[in-house]
């Protein structure tokens, strides 16, 4: 593969997102194959995965959306769609916004992202931020909360490690603190952190751009941050240092009520995508991916 004209087809794809760039694939999957059309005009990653003998596609952890880049016709996307059928047994992934469902193959889930343009001043985007978003903003200011901008990756991931709410492998931890270090040192990410009253840390996110489009990728709350509201916070002091920036923030959304309420709540608009799935399995192993 020449990740050069892969990175080249990305960079000028108008639905271009970091988990399709070749470095990012790197750093979230073992391994990553391709479907590429002519010389690299489309092109569609394929993180896959082997077991019992079989190779099926899935979604690694921290890539929201993947698909075919740039946003391609009906007849492009179909003719990609089959070429996955015939090559796999199984799928289920996450297609862009732009990659649009067709018949014939698999079905489609949609699913909700949030996002949300910085363009405008600070006073425009804060005048909407819903009432449950001003409360917690409220309760936060008088925690007497600090912000820095710039923590360093091996104190984030301590501070994750020690709040994790969902059980993760040291390898999937392992992947993130690859994609922090990389992003970190080419200048493409960054990490904020709040500290509380008694200068400890209570919240932080990691943030990674992609051209306009400014990803929260990741982020972590203590018990005192959760009580502090210290994430509301965060996001809020992020929204007013980039506020009259030509920058797109891309909350990657939730399916989980509470979190799409957090960052709905700073007037962020909803954008649809697809989850695709398809099982042609045998039926000795079919059951295994109900």
């Amino acid at each position: 593969m020449n990740t050069d004209k892969w990175d080249h087809c990305l960079e000028n794809a108008p639905n271009a997102l970091i988990y399709g760039q070749s470095w990012y694939l790197d750093k979230v999957c073992d391994r990553w194959d391709a479907l590429v059309l002519g010389d690299y005009q489309y092109v569609m990653p394929l993180t896959y995965r082997q077991k019992l003998g079989i190779t099926y596609l899935y979604q690694p952890l921290y890539c929201q959306q993947l698909g075919i880049f740039p946003t391609p016709t009906k007849e492009i996307s179909q003719q990609f769609m089959a070429r996955l059928a015939q090559r796999f047994l199984f799928a289920e992934i996450n297609l862009n916004s732009m990659h649009l469902p067709v018949s014939g193959v698999g079905s489609y889930i949609e699913r909700s992202n949030l996002l949300l343009w910085l363009s405008d001043a600070y006073e425009t985007i804060a005048g909407n931020y819903s009432k449950h978003t001003r409360r917690k903003l409220k309760k936060a200011h008088k925690q007497q909360l600090s912000l820095v901008k710039s923590i360093s990756a091996e104190e984030y991931m301590g501070f994750k490690e020690m709040n994790l709410n969902v059980k993760q492998t040291k390898k999937d931890l392992q992947r993130l603190r690859n994609v922090l270090a990389f992003a970190l040192t080419r200048s493409l990410g960054q990490i904020y952190g709040v500290y509380s009253a008694s200068n400890q840390l209570c919240a932080a996110a990691f943030f990674v751009r992609n051209k306009q489009r400014v990803t929260f990728l990741n982020a972590v709350s203590s018990p005192e941050g959760k009580e502090s509201q210290a994430m509301y916070f965060l996001i809020d002091q992020f929204i007013a240092e980039n506020a009259e920036k030509d920058y797109l923030l891309d909350f990657e959304g939730s399916m989980v009520p509470g979190v799409a309420r957090l960052y709905s709540g700073f007037g962020a608009t909803p954008e649809k995508y697809h989850r695709f799935k398809f099982n042609n399995l045998p039926w000795w192993i079919k059951w295994l991916k109900r």
